[in-house]
Order: C-alpha cells, then sequence, then structure tokens
C-alpha cells in the first residue's frame, strides 16, 4: 500500500499567459513542442486545444483552439509528427450506431489542425487508438461498442476504410460496469507481432497476431491473460526493455505487473494503487512508465492523486514511493514530457492541467506551480518540432 504523505498546489493557474516552471530541471532538451489536448466536448469545449512548450525552461504558450471536432477524447501522434489522430467518443455518427476517427494534419508553424478525414469507428464510444510500430496502421478500442478495429493509413495520412474488426463477448462480476465487453486500450507488442487490447468489461487483456502487412489481427494462443474477478483492466504499458507490462485496472484501483514473451503474459503481482487507510470511491486512469524505465506512474480518480511506484530493474516488480495530489478533480490522464523531467496532469473535472518535476533519483513528484487552464482535458500528446 501507498504512503498516506499528500503533496499539494497552493499557486493560481496560469492560463491565456506565457507560464514558466520556476527552477528549470537540469537535464531537460530545451527543444520546443507542442502540446495537444484532448477534451470532452459536452461543456464550454470546442474540440482540440494547444500549448508551445519549452523543455528546457518549461515555458507554455498557449494557442487555443487549434481544431473543432466532437468529444476528441483520446489522441495519437503518428512517427512522422505530421498527423494526430483523434477518437470522436459518440454513440451515434452519421446513422450508426458507432463513434468516429478523425485525422489531422498538423501545421508546426502555427499548431493548428487540418481535417483530412474521418470515419465511423465501427463501434460506440471510442476511448483508444495507436498507431503500430510502422505507423502504417491505426488501431481502435471502441467500449461501449466492446470491440477493437483496425484502419490502414493512407500516404498522406488519412484513414483508409476498416482492414479488421473484431466484437468482443462476454461478461464479469460487476453488474453496473461489466454486463458486456468494454475494450478500453489496444496497442502492438514492442516487436509489432501482436496487438494487445485489455477489456474492462471481461477482466482480460486480449492477445492477438498481427499482420503489419495486411493491418488484420486473429487470436493468438492463449488468446488472453485472465486478471482478478471485478479488476476492470483500462490501460497497459510496456517497459522501455519491452520484457514487462504494467496494467492499470479502473475498478480495483490496482497495477498488475506482468513479464512479457513473444505474445504471453505471465503475472508477476498486484498492487494497490491507493492508501492503506483510503475509503471511498475511486476508479484508476492512467498509467506510464518513464523514459529511464525506472519509474511507473498511475492516476486516481477519487483520490484525485498520482501513484508514484519505483521498478526493480532485474524483476520489473513495483515498490511504492508514494502519491502526488493534483491539485485538481478527476484526473483522467497524464503523460511524461518526452525528456522525462515533467508530468502534466489532465484534472478532467476541474479543467486545469497541472506540471510536476520529476525527481530523477527516486520518482517523487513536486509541483511547479504551473497549472494552465483547458476546458474538460482528457488526453495530453507532445510533438517535438525540431
Amino acid at each position: 500500500m501507498l504512503s498516506t504523505r499528500r503533496l499539494f498546489l497552493l499557486l493560481p493557474a496560469a492560463s491565456f499567459l506565457a507560464a514558466v516552471v520556476p527552477g528549470a530541471t537540469p537535464g531537460a532538451d530545451g527543444k520546443p513542442y507542442l502540446l495537444y489536448v484532448g477534451t470532452y466536448t459536452t461543456n464550454e469545449s470546442r474540440g482540440l486545444y494547444a500549448y508551445r512548450y519549452d523543455a528546457g525552461s518549461g515555458a507554455t504558450i498557449p494557442l487555443g483552439l487549434v481544431a473543432a471536432t466532437e468529444n476528441p477524447s483520446f489522441l495519437a501522434i503518428h512517427p512522422s509528427r505530421r498527423v494526430l489522430y483523434a477518437v470522436n467518443e459518440l454513440k451515434r455518427y452519421r446513422g450508426q450506431n458507432s463513434g468516429a476517427v478523425s485525422a489531422f494534419a498538423i501545421d508546426t508553424a502555427t499548431g493548428r489542425l487540418r481535417l483530412l478525414n474521418t470515419l465511423p469507428s465501427r463501434g460506440e464510444d471510442p476511448c483508444y487508438l495507436a498507431l503500430d510500430r510502422t505507423g502504417k496502421h491505426l488501431l481502435v478500442a471502441n467500449y461501449t461498442g466492446g470491440s477493437v478495429a483496425v484502419f490502414p493509413l493512407r500516404d498522406d495520412g488519412s484513414l483508409g476504410e476498416a482492414s479488421a474488426f473484431v466484437q468482443h463477448t462476454g461478461s464479469s462480476v460487476n453488474r453496473e460496469r461489466q454486463q458486456g465487453p468494454h475494450a478500453h486500450w489496444i496497442e502492438t507488442s514492442p516487436d509489432n507481432r501482436f496487438a494487445l487490447a485489455a477489456d474492462l468489461g471481461l477482466d482480460k487483456v486480449i492477445l492477438y497476431r498481427f499482420d503489419a502487412a495486411q493491418g488484420t489481427v486473429t487470436l493468438s494462443d492463449p488468446p488472453f491473460a485472465k486478471l482478478n474477478a471485478g479488476a476492470g483492466p483500462r490501460h497497459f504499458a510496456f517497459h522501455p526493455n519491452g520484457k514487462y507490462g504494467y496494467l492499470v485496472n479502473e475498478l480495483q484501483s490496482t497495477v498488475t505487473v506482468f513479464s512479457y514473451q513473444t505474445g504471453v503474459l505471465h503475472e508477476l503481482q498486484t498492487v494497490s494503487t491507493l492508501a492503506k487507510d483510503f475509503r471511498g470511491n475511486n476508479d484508476a486512469a492512467e498509467i506510464a512508465v518513464d523514459p529511464s524505465g525506472r519509474f511507473l506512474y498511475a492516476s486516481n480518480r477519487g483520490d484525485d492523486s498520482i501513484a508514484v511506484f519505483a521498478i526493480d530493474p532485474a524483476k520489473g516488480t513495483l515498490t511504492a514511493v508514494g502519491l502526488a495530489a493534483t491539485g485538481g478533480k478527476t484526473p483522467r490522464s497524464f503523460s511524461l514530457d518526452p525528456t522525462g523531467t515533467r508530468l502534466f496532469v489532465a484534472n478532467q473535472d476541474s479543467g486545469n492541467i497541472v506540471v510536476f518535476a520529476i525527481d530523477q533519483n527516486n520518482g517523487r513528484l513536486t509541483p511547479t506551480g504551473q497549472a494552465l487552464t483547458a476546458p474538460s482535458p482528457v488526453c495530453l500528446k507532445f510533438v517535438a518540432l525540431e
């Protein structure tokens, strides 16, 4: 269990002025980046927003709305850094029981996004998408639809019609949340030979063989890794060495550690993301391993905190380091900056993005005092400009 020691943010947000992190973090590369913000458009938001970000000083300059689109709740950046992909988390799109997926060309001079095309995601409420390792295919998880799909990419980065679609079936023990399949994450393995899909409704990570030439998926053998009943697997992160994987379980607020080898997951450990004395409702959300592979982070919605863990370099297992309060409500997602020196937290219900410095010795998070304003922020993605 995690320590109850917490960090609290007291400084006001800086939204429409350039903000500089006091005491720039040593080791930052000083390169310029764009920071894109995916949102829900049910309140003030109109779509996708952006900032310019200097990794050396920590300065951020708001660029405002860069593309109007409905519920772009999760984003992915093409390896070329020229195209951004967004789910449109909807139940109905053009008369179909489906959400949508949109492709946008990135204007690096202005940060603005130009729509290339939009296609049905083949299922309701798409909530996650990722590029395969070749950058030729986009994989999508449809939450309410309980399905996954693969879309080939054209030369200009626009979406071709789906090359693969799989409808998940089944249920698990939580009658409110697991009455049917709910695909919540999909990505390819480090060698691009497999696609892994976390299904919250089934308590499984489903394993597919992935054909990168055809953009197709077929069930692997074994076809899945099973979680504790009621765990509610949500997002998965590979260790940089490719030997370990970490799964955050939304419903039980845990992280499960796996060893990974050639399409097979073996469970090693499950740990809580909460303090031992926590009482109340909580849904774990995001998970990430820092670029060095030494630390792991997971977000708690309810406790409104980021759990920090140290990773054993020999075993891949986790040791709790502590908890940091996020300075806002409902940290649905977060992202480490490309240098691994800062962590940006998207607090959905308080409309702010709070920045932390990462201690390179122990992984602990310290608030920088910088908080950006964004309407219903959900997903954060960085794009290098050089």
